[in-house]
């Protein structure tokens, strides 16, 4: 599970084995609390604080090109690159 990026104590992963999952997302860890999120910025599974999910959210649409890369390439099981 590669992190692509690592602030404010949020870490941020995309899983190689994404084919199964329709929506293109990323996994957010940030202290006890993970969720999945897609790459627009809305908590798909699990829960964020309001604060630590603003941050994922801005994170999200200034990386949003990288991000749906990174989707295809996880789906085709490639090498991520990191955003």
């Amino acid at each position: 599970m590669p992190r692509v990026s690592f602030f404010y104590g949020i870490a941020i992963y995309i899983y190689w084995n994404e084919g199964d999952h329709p929506i293109p997302h990323f996994h957010v860890i940030q202290a006890e609390q993970r969720a999945s999120v897609s790459v627009e910025g809305v908590v798909l599974a699990g829960k964020l604080e309001r604060r630590a999910l603003a941050l994922v959210a801005r994170w999200a649409r200034l990386h949003r090109d990288e991000l749906l890369a990174n989707w295809e390439l996880a789906r085709d099981k490639g090498q991520i690159l990191r955003p």
